[in-house]
């Protein structure tokens, strides 16, 4: 059919325009494409697609980001759809698009091909923008809507159009079925050829803490030709670095931000000594230790240990950890085709669990480890301790490992005066601490559960084994352990909690790679990184062996990076990081480094200097410290990058002399911290907001449980024994109470409130007093209520 003929068409009645329409689309489909089919054919193209899906999950299309796909202007070619027909008229346009939309029958075909509620109209309405702002249309949906209008096409004809606006702007449509392979977790142990190709021996080294489990694994390490020992923290694989070379066996040191060798030649030792999430699943050795193994449970971290577990290529895999893991292990080993083999340990020396709460702090003796769950319970109890003139060493999380082993030394030593340890659960692994006695400042720990959400319960039996393991360890002083709690209120829980059988771990993490998330991002190349992970998990299918980890922090970091221009590969390196999103300043120093890798600019040592002010002073008071803390771990971000990308950050080596500098200034200021808790205390600038984290601690009444402890702790002044705090006048009472656990800082702001309202009110009063005739007094208006 020749274009002048075509021309004639649109000169044509609309009943005679139908009998030729399937002629003219035939004529213009070399020209614009197949035309798509009609509502019939799409039904049946439709069934064929749902029955191939093969009956997967329904995804959350919430995730589903739509794109913008913007309206056409005009054409250089001219509208041909106008020239073939006639020029459409946007009024009768719009009525038939409404009817198409509001048609059920084409809801219920949108719903086949992955079209809910939500996504439909969602697509309907950028598609009836697209069709109403554009300025020509193509020529095919525009000889629809013509014959639609004149009454010779129904509305349903529309549908093809649709669908293929809707796969625009949600892409994800059409390779549902891809994603679904991409992300299909449920065999993880084909992910390790290398591994599977060789028959490997798994011995379960079980028992409890200090029954000798980590140190029957390490012997046979250490007497391997060949080895990898895994850890779940820096402290613990330079423990073992130190041990093996001490031992005459040279180990090399790999953790995210160290790398060392021993050999004077650079060549790699035949054992290394590494994080758990940094060993190679590539490199064959004798014997590999993966310590910790019910961690492979962690909501964040446990991907590192199925990793590990699944993947490392060692003739003997020996694995110590708790009971609870054994079913796991053995369940997974199976799906391997290797069988475990489980040693069980006791517990070398005793330990009880005292009839007495400890009450108060005058009661402390020699040996003694308080375990508090916050850092301002730390702040509040070393002070008290100092008040009553003894000394004590203070352990948490934040701090840098050098100042975490000095405090241990500093605590472990004879001949310290220092006797008393003040720390958080950050005791229960990789520190050698000589306790007698354990003392459970409260049972309240604020927690991340697998969804990312923040709650705050009892702590677990297997965390509560953990931390009183710690006392009366066989290679300490103490060899009788023992374990009790600040208030008599928590003790009958405590037992309760350590008598009751430990949960079996039901599942193991897992992680998606880089490779994985690469090939989504091949599939959605215009969705934010953010956005492919959270559509990965969606789509991810996994046995019920497995869980996909908890992502937040990996998210977290790719929304603050999502704005600079960075490829995916070198994207998903820096969301890996480890950051603390709770510090400001550790997060912008991210952004920072992302924001100069991008321009190509490296980030040397100078430059470092300046971005952290260097040099810095000693701390004055708390706030000052954790500034000191936050420097630190912007260093090991740096360290972490270095290793990743060492053009960009070249002066690793640099950096860590500056952190071991920055250490000792750390160090001095937790020497002093009790000074700086009192400056901090003068100055107001303790971190009151976060306070009640470990001290809410009780699972009812906890107020009332609060001031039961703060009676405890003040009847030593009835006795006489407490000498008045120095800079107790100093102090708000507001302040104090809150201090003392009688007041939150929620209750305290809601005082203020009322207080401010009373005032307010009582003026209002006294002014309407003055003015108004006794008994025309206006009528007071309610506060709104908060």
């Amino acid at each position: 059919m020749s274009f002048s003929r075509a021309l004639l068409w649109a000169r044509l009645p609309a009943g005679r325009q139908a009998g030729h329409r399937a002629a003219i689309c035939s004529a213009l489909r070399p020209h614009f494409g197949p035309f798509p089919g009609v509502l019939g054919q799409v039904s049946v193209l439709a069934t064929a697609s749902s029955s191939a899906s093969g009956g997967s999950k329904i995804p959350n299309t919430s995730l589903f980001v739509p794109l913008t796909v913007k309206p056409q202007g005009p054409s250089a070619d001219g509208d041909v759809g106008a020239e073939l027909t006639r020029p459409l008229d946007k009024n009768e346009v719009k009525k038939v698009l409404d009817k198409f939309y509001k048609r059920k029958e084409i809801q219920k075909l949108g719903a086949d091909y992955g079209l809910d509620a939500r996504l439909f109209h969602q697509a309907f309405i950028s598609f009836r923008n697209y069709i109403m702002q554009s300025h020509s249309l193509d020529v095919d949906i525009h000889i629809v809507l013509n014959d639609i209008c004149f009454g010779a096409a129904h509305a349903d004809d529309l549908f093809p159009f649709f669908l293929r606006h809707a796969k625009q702007i949600f892409p994800v449509l059409d390779c549902k079925d891809d994603l679904r392979k991409i992300s299909d977790l449920r065999i993880p142990p084909n992910w390790y050829p290398d591994a599977r190709a060789m028959q490997r021996k798994i011995i379960f080294h079980s028992g409890p803490t200090n029954s000798g489990k980590t140190y029957h694994a390490i012997q046979k390490y250490f007497s391997a030709k060949s080895g990898v020992y895994c850890g779940p923290l820096k402290l613990l694989a330079h423990e073992i670095f130190e041990k093996s070379n001490a031992a005459g066996v040279p180990c090399d040191l790999v953790t995210g931000e160290e790398r060392v060798t021993v050999q004077p030649n650079g060549k790699q030792a035949s054992h290394v000594s590494c994080t758990v999430e940094m060993c190679s699943v590539t490199t064959p050795y004798e014997v590999a230790v993966i310590d910790e193994i019910q961690m492979i449970r962690d909501p964040a971290r446990g991907w590192a240990w199925t990793r590990a577990l699944l993947g490392l290529c060692a003739e003997e895999v020996h694995l110590c950890g708790e009971p609870a893991a054994i079913d796991l292990v053995t369940e997974l080993m199976y799906t391997t085709g290797e069988e475990v083999e489980v040693r069980d340990y006791k517990r070398l020396t005793p330990i009880s669990v005292l009839d007495h709460a400890l009450e108060s702090l005058d009661n402390l003796r020699p040996g003694d480890c308080i375990v508090c769950f916050s850092k301002n319970d730390i702040y509040s109890v070393s002070r008290q301790i100092e008040i009553r003139g003894l000394e004590s060493a203070v352990i948490y999380g934040s701090l840098p490992p050098g100042t975490k082993l000095a405090q241990a030394k500093k605590f472990n030593d004879p001949n310290d005066p220092c006797k008393i340890l003040v720390a958080t659960d950050a005791i229960g692994m990789g520190l050698n601490l000589s306790i007698r006695r354990i003392i459970f400042y409260s049972l309240i720990k604020p927690s991340i559960n697998e969804k990312g959400e923040r709650e705050l319960e009892p702590i677990t039996t297997s965390q509560a084994l953990q931390i009183a393991g710690r006392a009366g360890r066989f290679s300490s002083r103490f060899k009788e352990g023992e374990v009790t709690t600040m208030n008599h209120e928590d003790l009958s829980l405590l037992k309760e909690i350590l008598k009751r059988p430990v949960d079996p771990i039901r599942a193991a993490g897992l992680h998606p790679t880089a490779e994985q998330i690469e090939m989504f991002a091949y599939h959605l190349p215009d969705a934010t990184l953010s956005n492919l992970i959270d559509i990965f998990v969606d789509f991810s299918q996994v046995d019920g062996q497995y869980f996909v980890c908890n992502m937040d922090d990996f998210k977290f970091s790719a929304e603050l990076i999502q704005h600079i221009p960075l490829s995916l590969r070198v994207r998903y390196v820096f969301c890996t990081a480890p950051i603390n999103k709770k510090q400001p300043f550790v997060c912008s120093s991210l952004l920072q480094f992302a924001r100069q890798y991008s321009r190509n600019e490296p980030l040397t040592f100078a430059w470092l200097r300046r971005y952290i002010k260097w040099p810095l002073l000693p701390p004055k008071n708390i706030k000052d410290l954790m500034d000191l803390e936050a420097v630190h771990d912007v260093l090991d971000l740096y360290l972490w990058l270095s290793y990743r990308f060492m053009d960009m950050f070249p002066d690793a080596s640099l950096i860590r002399d500056l952190q071991k500098e920055l250490d000792g200034i750390i160090q001095d200021g937790v020497h002093n911290i009790t000074k700086l808790i009192k400056m901090s205390e003068t100055h107001k600038l303790l971190n009151l907001e976060g306070y009640p984290s470990g001290s809410q601690s009780r699972l009812s009444g906890t107020l009332k449980s609060q001031a039961r402890r703060t009676r405890g702790t003040k009847a030593l002044g009835s006795k006489a024994t407490e000498p008045p705090s120095p800079d107790a006048g100093e102090l708000s009472l507001a302040s104090r109470l809150v201090q003392q656990g009688l007041l939150t800082p929620d209750m305290l702001k809601q005082l203020e409130k009322e207080w401010m309202t009373q005032q307010t009110e009582h003026n209002k009063e006294k002014t309407e007093s003055g003015t108004h005739p006794k008994g025309t007094r206006r009528k007071k208006k309610e506060p709104d209520s908060d």
